[in-house]
């Protein structure tokens, strides 16, 4: 089978146009979209093939991905693309959506005849343009051997976590890890809002955590972006941060559990969104302390 591809990347944001330059650089032809044109115009630079539409940018692709903000904005665009659509095509659903969403989508996949793979992804924009980031996919294998080339390209790897994409095996396994990446990133922006608060320096606070079991990476970086005033351009945004930490509380709901720290963080998003920092990292939550 030819490992080179024809792939269509509908959606080139933080994490589309990472995807689109690590396929471009492993030597498949790419053409992109984006509601927002002008964000396609650095990709061209890299030779890929700038659509007019999303039916212009899937008519001769053999692999359709999605990454884009939320379900509601992939049916839009997958029913877009239909005219350009030919039965069989395989489609890598990477966009995170809700639970309840995924039958949908399967369900708009299977009226366009298309061969569905749902494929979250794990990770910001370093991993993402490093083409390191981790995916969470599931699909029948006939249909992971033909996507494997374009799963390879942008990511180190792949957990399969099922043969149904309709049952959202992936997208369950996503929240949960988003569960606690939400956290993780609440806790960053309370710890230096509390330590400030107090007059401590927030360094004290990471000397006594310092390699024992309380020390964390990403604890670390998010409170840099705060410290540093890092917070542009976003690894995370705002934005996509409370969409999904409000997927996280619903889908939690559906299960008859309350998660008050999610729901929490989903109010503080909500509140740094509210005070224009809608497109700064998700870190910014910090500001919502005052």
């Amino acid at each position: 089978m030819d490992t080179k591809l024809k792939v269509a990347v509908l959606g080139t944001g933080i994490m589309g146009a990472a995807m689109a330059r690590n396929l471009l650089r492993a030597g498949h032809e790419v053409s992109v979209w984006n509601r927002d044109r002008a964000k396609t115009e650095p990709l061209a630079a890299d030779g890929a093939r700038r659509a007019a539409n999303p039916s212009d940018a899937v008519k001769a692709a053999d692999v359709v991905l999605t990454m884009l903000f939320d379900a509601a904005a992939v049916e839009d665009v997958m029913r877009a693309a239909a005219p350009g659509v030919r039965p069989g095509m395989a489609w890598v659903q990477s966009t995170t959506v809700g639970v309840q969403d995924v039958p949908v989508l399967a369900k708009l996949a299977a009226e366009l005849g298309l061969d569905l793979v749902e494929a979250p992804v794990s990770g910001t924009r370093a991993p993402a343009e490093a083409g390191q980031l981790l995916v969470l996919a599931a699909g029948p294998d006939s249909v992971r051997r033909r996507v494997a080339p374009v799963l390879d390209a942008i990511g180190a790897r792949t957990i399969w976590t099922g043969q149904d994409p309709a049952e959202g095996s992936a997208t369950r396994l996503k929240l949960v890890v988003n569960s606690w990446v939400i956290a993780a990133s609440n806790a960053a922006g309370e710890v230096v809002a509390l330590a400030e608060a107090l007059g401590v320096d927030p360094q004290q606070f990471l000397n006594v955590i310092d390699g024992g079991g309380l020390d964390l990476p990403y604890l670390r970086t998010k409170m840099g972006l705060i410290l540093d005033g890092g917070l542009e351009p976003a690894s995370f945004a705002v934005d996509t941060a409370c969409k999904d930490a409000h997927l996280i509380v619903d889908a939690a709901a559906e299960q008859g559990l309350k998660l008050d720290g999610a729901e929490a963080f989903a109010a503080r998003l909500d509140r740094a969104a509210g005070q224009g920092r809608s497109k700064q990292d998700m870190a910014a939550a910090y500001y919502s302390s005052r």
